[in-house]
């Protein structure tokens, strides 16, 4: 595991977030990556910043009730103002605990200033994820 990928979040579904067939919906899944994926983003741009785009995602397998899922995170690029962060999702399951890769995904974040309007990342953010 390199410096720069994290477990940025990890979290247990609960029964209010299965869908009609009995597993974790989809868009719960998304949003924990976003949420994960804003946390890696912001730190690097210094301040905060707007998801534009999500790219290449991948459902490997279903979420079950039960599962401790870990979401990780991994800057790939860093434009002007854009940042490029690649997020896997693993799900422990069983008594074992054993982990699977359930999902992954590229989203693509935008430094934002007050106003909501792209800003470039500083320096400082460029080195946090270089170093």
């Amino acid at each position: 595991m390199t410096e720069r990928r994290r477990a940025t979040i990890r979290t247990i579904p609960q029964p209010s977030d299965l869908n009609v067939n009995g597993n974790i919906f989809g868009g719960w899944v998304l949003c924990q990556m976003d949420l994960a994926g804003a946390d890696t983003a912001s730190r690097t741009a210094c301040g905060p910043v707007a998801t534009v785009a999500i790219e290449g995602m991948k459902f490997h397998q279903p979420i079950n009730l039960g599962d401790v899922i870990s979401v990780y995170t991994d800057v790939e690029k860093i434009g002007r103002s854009s940042i490029t962060v690649m997020i896997e999702v693993y799900a422990e399951r069983g008594i074992e605990r054993q982990s699977h890769k359930v999902t992954e995904g590229r989203y693509i974040f935008v430094a934002i200033d007050e106003h909501g309007r792209p800003r470039p990342v500083p320096e400082a953010g460029r080195q946090k994820t270089t170093a």
